[in-house]
């Protein structure tokens, strides 16, 4: 009588490198890792170990997380019940993390998939889940001492004023490790700066770099790829004018130390930069600009069919609301962008008398409700809500605060009575 025949099991191999270097070899470490987990599934074949032909590999990943996506593909063909055993070189390949690690193996139980590291012998009987358990802890106790490791050596490096990296600032260059001025770049740099002092306005001064064709930096990666050249963000505009790279500053969790490197900007030029940087940002958060919520926000649209923005302008001591095509907020100035710009006010004003007119409508109300799925009881109560509302609203109307409803207050019409909204919707 001839032996049973081993079951299949779908084998799958994952490898990991955490830095990208070496990978452009014929033959790197991800290779290496997978040519062991061959020999050793090829070892259990009598097992019915059979390899399946996807490969899973993460170059360049960290395993401190799993934001990574040869290991999310491997999870959801786990979930589709294509995978039967996971096989890896050494355990930290597949995590370093024992809380992703715990999250893993809830997947691996939950579809009967079993895992093996090949130079460990460690697999996910209770015996080896308690070795792996303890080694994933100090794995995990090994990265979070190198980080903290890393931080204070970048602290500690920073406080001496030195550059530790990152994306070199425009109007410089790096050289043996040190920022050293690049002309061209931080003439550049000392413009962006005169004209912000003169102008006083981030949204002017990028409609003046753009018309005078001023470009961001060129960057070009370790793989060739390039970027940067392109029209400046205000985003880009705001943090460039704040950042004090440019007065020979370097900093540090919101600490400023002298840098090792020249400043670009003179200190004066610096110093009513940031007044003004400043006085923007006061008077953002001044009562005189109170955010003043917008009633019709995102139900509005212009003849496009596009969305109008609820928009300000500030004119002396007032604030003048408006709702706004997107494309003329996009646009800059002068620009010939069609669209549409709607004083605020009016149009909720008008609105809300609309709005006011369907509520005291009650035989409409009465008629629209005059179905099977409203009993007496609903239909009492949306009909005092509905005179409740139109109260209000009038009563606002009269004293001159219609226009300024909160959405929140509206909203909480519908809250009340949930029913409201929907015979509301019907009537209009």
């Amino acid at each position: 009588m001839e032996p049973a025949k081993p079951q299949t099991l779908r084998c799958a191999i994952y490898t990991r490198k955490s830095s990208e270097e070496g990978l452009e070899q014929n033959f790197n470490s991800l290779h290496a890792q997978r040519e062991a987990c061959e020999a050793f599934i090829k070892s259990q074949a009598e097992e019915g170990w059979r390899l399946i032909k996807t490969h899973y590999n993460d170059g360049g990943l960290s395993g401190g997380n799993m934001e990574r996506p040869a290991l999310q593909s491997l999870l959801e063909d786990i979930r589709k019940k294509l995978v039967d055993v996971v096989v890896v070189y050494k355990v930290d390949r597949l995590t370093r993390s024992l809380s992703d690690f715990a999250r893993m193996v809830e997947v691996f139980d939950a579809h009967g998939v079993s895992f093996v590291a090949v130079t460990q012998q460690f697999n996910t009987t209770s015996m080896g889940r308690l070795t792996l358990n303890v080694l994933f802890s100090f794995a995990q106790f090994e990265r979070e001492v190198t980080g903290e490791r890393i931080r204070d050596k970048i602290a500690a490096s920073k406080r001496r004023g030195m550059w530790m990296g990152g994306l070199v600032p425009l109007g410089y260059e790096v050289h043996e490790r040190q920022l050293v001025i690049q002309p061209s770049e931080a003439e550049t740099v000392r413009q962006i700066f005169q004209r912000y002092c003169e102008l006083g306005s981030v949204r002017l001064l990028k409609s003046d770099l753009d018309q005078a064709g001023v470009r961001s930096k060129v960057r070009v990666a370790q793989n060739g790829n390039k970027s940067g050249d392109e029209s400046f963000s205000r985003g880009a505009l705001y943090t460039l004018l704040a950042n004090p790279i440019y007065i020979g500053e370097v900093r540090h969790k919101g600490r400023r130390h002298p840098g090792l490197h020249e400043a670009i900007i003179e200190r004066a030029v610096w110093d009513k930069t940031d007044e003004l940087l400043h006085a923007h940002a006061a008077r953002a958060r001044g009562k005189g600009t109170k955010s003043i919520s917008s009633l019709l926000a995102g139900e509005l649209f212009d003849e496009s069919g596009r969305p109008l923005t609820p928009s300000h302008a500030v004119k002396g001591k007032r604030r003048y609301r408006y709702y706004v095509s997107r494309a003329l907020l996009s646009s800059t100035v002068g620009g010939s962008e069609g669209g549409w710009r709607i004083p605020a006010a009016e149009i909720e004003r008008s609105v809300a008398a609309a709005t006011r007119s369907i509520l005291e409508d009650r035989t409409g109300i009465a008629m629209e409700l005059d179905r099977p799925e409203w009993n007496a009881n609903q239909t009492k109560s949306i009909l005092d809500a509905a005179s409740s509302w139109s109260n209000r609203l009038r009563s606002e109307a009269e004293s001159g605060r219609g226009a300024r409803t909160s959405r929140q207050s509206s909203g909480s019409m519908w809250r009340w009575n949930p029913n409201f909204y929907q015979v509301a919707r019907r009537i209009t």
